[in-house]
């Protein structure tokens, strides 16, 4: 049985890493006025982040139904399944997308996967998948694999600037002032699918090393992890960070990812995150 992966844009997996395991990747858009870009097709996380400088913050997007139809129509006559996963359903209607172009095509068996999260935790689920379905494992035994990688599966993030997350509505203006002024940092994990505040930390310092602890206590019960540090156009503080992680969780595998322009339009230049599971 021949098994195709597809993930959206908002895994950020580097286009090489798709290449090497064959994963599809259907762009969700980004839309500053009337030009709307397809990311990682059309606009770079360095290109986003460099326009949102020099323009008014854009929307967002999720792909149109025909085109997942038209992706798993073509997928359909060199495969006999598909696994598509996708960010969380609670922060997109993406998932929904692939849930409904699956019911229009008779031609391929889809398997769509909600990950309850994005950016690379949810990258990581594609991988996985992806490495067994080049292993000939069919469909069911690949899902039954995504889902117990669920269990043991984290993300953290922190928004360096309040600002992005209450103009999309994440937060209140009052909230944004008071928090800016108290520098706090807002710590935000996935719960029930949705982005929520999980602590309230006053500074940048504080944040990033609570996510530490919250990995440290998972990696000390043993066995293998995968992780990855995710930043928002900040390259030089992830790969310190990488650097750092490493020297005190050998357990661990770590990659860097980024929050590409659709996540970036939300959190704002500056975050951070570090999400994992246990492999």
């Amino acid at each position: 049985m021949k098994t195709a992966v597809v993930t959206d844009s908002t895994a950020y997996i580097p286009k090489e890493i798709r290449d090497k395991w064959n994963i599809h990747m259907i762009p969700l858009n980004v839309i500053f006025g009337n030009e709307v870009y397809q990311e990682e097709v059309d606009i770079t996380a360095e290109q986003f982040y460099q326009q949102v400088k020099e323009k008014e913050l854009p929307t967002t997007s999720q792909p149109p139904i025909g085109q997942f139809v038209e992706l798993f129509e073509q997928l359909s006559k060199d495969y006999d399944a598909v696994i598509s996963i996708h960010l969380s359903s609670g922060i997109s209607g993406t998932f929904a997308g692939a849930v409904t172009a699956s019911t229009m095509v008779d031609t391929i068996k889809v398997y769509p996967f909600d990950s309850e999260v994005s950016c690379m935790p949810q990258g990581l689920y594609a991988i996985e998948a992806a490495k067994m379905a080049l292993n000939r494992e069919d469909g069911d035994k690949i899902m039954s694999r995504l889902m117990d990688l669920k269990k043991t599966a984290r993300a953290y993030f922190m928004a360096d600037d309040l600002s992005h997350l209450q103009r999309g509505g994440r937060l209140s203006s009052a909230q944004a002032i008071i928090g800016s002024l108290l520098q706090v940092k807002p710590l935000l994990h996935f719960e029930n699918k949705v982005i929520v505040p999980f602590e309230k930390i006053r500074t940048r310092k504080k944040a990033m090393k609570r996510i530490v602890d919250l990995l440290g206590e998972d990696a000390a019960s043993g066995g293998h992890y995968q992780a990855a540090i995710i930043h928002a156009n900040r390259e030089a503080e992830a790969l310190e960070w990488k650097s750092e992680l490493e020297t005190l969780y050998p357990n661990v595998e770590f990659t860097i990812s980024y929050f590409g322009p659709v996540i970036g339009t939300h959190l704002g230049e500056g975050a951070m995150g570090l999400g994992w599971m246990k492999s």
